[in-house]
């Protein structure tokens, strides 16, 4: 009987510490999680705003309106610009109501602004009728 009752012992022991380093790893893959979140979270904010917006308006084809359009979108610098899809422009546009305005060469002269390319911009926007390829 002694024997019996040593072995179930023994045997709750193994399941308290089971549970016990069940707990602790659920612990950990939460904590873990919680980390990445913050990451992501301190990231985005980053992106969201950025140190100084940039002059939107440089670009062809975009006056005040269309700058604070673009920037409440989250749209501040010459680099966000050029890595917006043209589809994803069109949206923002359309959503304010603004649909005459067509940003198919903003992201390009966007990259040229954001390298500090002003002499390949100036070449390229004197090519453009109002932003638009002539």
């Amino acid at each position: 009987m002694a024997r019996h009752s040593m072995v179930v012992a023994m045997q709750s022991d193994s399941i308290v510490w089971a549970i016990i380093i069940v707990i602790v790893i659920l612990l950990v893959l939460l904590l873990a999680i919680w980390l990445h979140r913050q990451e992501r979270t301190k990231l985005a904010s980053k992106s969201v705003s950025p140190e100084k917006p940039d002059d939107l308006k440089v670009i062809e084809g975009i006056g005040p309106k269309i700058a604070s359009t673009l920037q409440a979108a989250g749209i501040q610098t010459f680099a966000q610009l050029a890595q917006t899809e043209v589809e994803t422009l069109h949206r923002i546009l359309e959503d304010a109501g603004l649909r005459l305005a067509d940003p198919t060469t903003w992201p390009e002269q966007a990259r040229l602004a954001a390298k500090g390319n002003w002499e390949a911009l100036k070449k390229l926007q004197d090519s453009l009728k109002g932003g638009r390829e002539a």
